[in-house]
């Protein structure tokens, strides 16, 4: 599963300075963040890690980002970044008209043959990037000057120019044109990489730490913090402690109530609740392991719906998350906030219909309170990670709950890889998943998922008219007709119940008071970072955290 993003996140951010540190008007201050592990590279079309992408979107800039909305349809809300407008020629040629005062951090302009150039590695099977997938409906990219930039789609669909811009970070053909695409997931570049956004590249000491300063000269406007500095922590306990005792400032971290209570009691933090990219949820195995029959209890939707029925899924967020989620009606991210339709109510509790869903199809109590049905019993086995909380919280309250139903289930604790491994190879009954939202924009995650064949599609979940709704969200002319579509679909998906949707857990940001302007989005934790201001009268010293 790739790009599994946190099932939530704590961050917390202060201010550094060496010494006091010089300081010239409001540009003033370091941050420093706690990483868990280290970059695999800077190079954005080698790597698909969380961390490394933290760090190269404040080197690399995008034609244009999307705006705070998230939205994923047409080109509202979009912000310019290198490109500052651009026009549509037709329904499927695109034209970006890059700003005249872009410049590499060696000093070469930003060119439309860089464009081109980048869109060309990253299509590249030798290269095998892992956008690579997300771009495959451009046709072309084309530099007819050097100003303009030119994407050519091979049809009119919702999200053209999110996946123009979305996950294109433009690369500098100048330096590295000479190295074969064969080399670039090696090459020193990745370790020390020339870009063109608002922090430069210091220093990178491995095992350590990794440094950026301010760049001065950006084209958009100097960033506000001077200096951001990555410390690699060896674990998540290490990196949440060095935080809260305020010898690190910023970090990722796995939310829980107990988390979460102890940023809120650390008198310098201040806590931001924002839509999460996770979730969690049961996934069915609809086939039996070999994959030649229905699951003899999964591959009967009246069944599975029973098993949706009697699982109180408010209750369970409550106590695993304190209230920091929201159940969603099907497995999706609270950052997709325009799937979250009013009218697409979640399934509720009710033990009562479960019991006569599953009576229905023939399962009746036994004297030890399993249900059977043809000297079959109501039983599966429920994979467990080792290493998630949540998740083995999760598993034993609906152990639990279908227990009271007459559904007899065994836990299964491993590591998440073997869990992992299992689930992709079929050898499984149910599971307990946690996915992150790879991008905004829920057609990269969910078609893969559960349209019939997709290379996520580990539930084995098959239905055509799900799969004819798809198609049809994913080619619509109009965003109105798109946004019908997914409707349909998301219906579709409540109704076969292929997976027991759990949780969206939401992100929370603990940030330091000395902090202002702070914006957090929910795709991109540090894409507003060079807005954020610490005051000249709010530095501290702590030289020993930065060379």
């Amino acid at each position: 599963m790739r790009r599994l993003a946190p099932l939530a996140l704590i961050l917390a951010v202060a201010c550094t300075s060496r010494g006091g540190g010089s300081c010239r008007g409001e540009y003033c201050g370091t941050v420093v963040f706690a990483a868990i592990g280290e970059p695999a590279s800077l190079l954005p079309p080698v790597t698909d890690h969380i961390l490394d992408r933290d760090i190269f979107d404040q080197i690399f800039l995008k034609l244009a980002d999307i705006g705070p909305g998230l939205n994923t349809v047409g080109d509202s809300g979009f912000q310019p970044q290198l490109a500052d407008r651009w026009t549509w020629t037709d329904s499927v040629t695109l034209a970006f008209h890059l700003n005249p005062r872009a410049r590499w951090q060696d000093g070469a302009p930003v060119t439309a043959g860089d464009v081109a150039f980048t869109f060309a590695a990253y299509a590249d099977s030798i290269l095998d990037a892992a956008d690579r997938i997300n771009l495959a409906r451009i046709a072309s990219v084309t530099a007819p000057d050097s100003a303009t930039a030119v994407f050519r789609f091979r049809q009119r669909y919702p999200e053209m120019f999110f996946d123009a811009v979305y996950y294109l970070r433009i690369l500098p053909a100048h330096l590295l044109r000479n190295t074969p695409l064969r080399d670039w997931r090696s090459t020193a570049f990745g370790r020390a990489p020339v870009g063109d956004g608002p922090y430069r590249f210091v220093r990178w000491d491995p095992g350590r730490s990794l440094e950026l300063d301010a760049d001065s000269s950006f084209f958009l406007g100097r960033p506000h913090v001077r200096r951001l500095v990555w410390r690699f922590a060896s674990d998540l306990s290490v990196a949440v402690t060095q935080v809260i005792a305020g010898e690190a400032d910023a970090i990722e971290v796995l939310v829980s109530p107990a988390n979460i209570e102890r940023a809120r009691a650390t008198p310098h933090l201040a806590l931001y609740p924002y839509p999460g990219s996770a979730y969690l949820f049961m996934l069915l195995n609809l086939r039996t392991r070999d994959g030649s029959l229905p699951h003899p209890i999964f591959g009967d939707p009246v069944v599975r719906r029973a098993l949706v029925a009697a699982t109180d899924r408010v209750r369970m967020t409550q106590s695993v998350f304190g209230g920091a989620a929201r159940v969603p009606a099907v497995p999706i991210p609270e950052f997709w906030p325009w799937l979250w339709f009013p009218d697409l109510a979640v399934p509720p509790y009710d033990t009562a219909l479960a019991a006569r869903l599953l009576e229905q199809r023939g399962w009746r109590k036994g004297s030890d309170g399993v249900r059977r049905r043809g000297g079959n019993r109501l039983a599966f086995t429920l994979a467990v990670p080792s290493t998630s909380p949540p998740r083995r919280q999760y598993a034993q309250l609906i152990q639990e709950e279908l227990r009271a139903v007459g559904v007899e289930v065994t836990l299964e604790t491993m590591d998440n890889v073997t869990l992992q491994d299992r689930v992709r190879r079929g050898a499984y009954d149910a599971a307990m998943q946690a996915w992150g939202g790879n991008s905004p924009a829920p057609a990269s995650d969910l078609a893969p998922m559960w349209v019939a064949g997709g290379g996520q599609n580990y539930a084995r979940y098959a239905n055509p008219e799900f799969d004819r709704w798809i198609r049809a969200a994913a080619t619509a002319g109009a965003p109105t007709a798109a946004l019908k579509a997914w409707r349909a679909a998301m219906g579709v998906l409540v109704a076969d119940a292929p997976a027991i949707a759990l949780a969206a857990p939401d992100n929370v940001a603990a940030i330091d008071r000395r902090i202002t302007n702070v914006r957090l989005r929910s795709d991109s934790y540090w894409a507003y970072l060079r807005d954020w201001r610490i005051g000249p009268d709010q530095l501290i010293a702590r030289d020993r955290l930065v060379r």
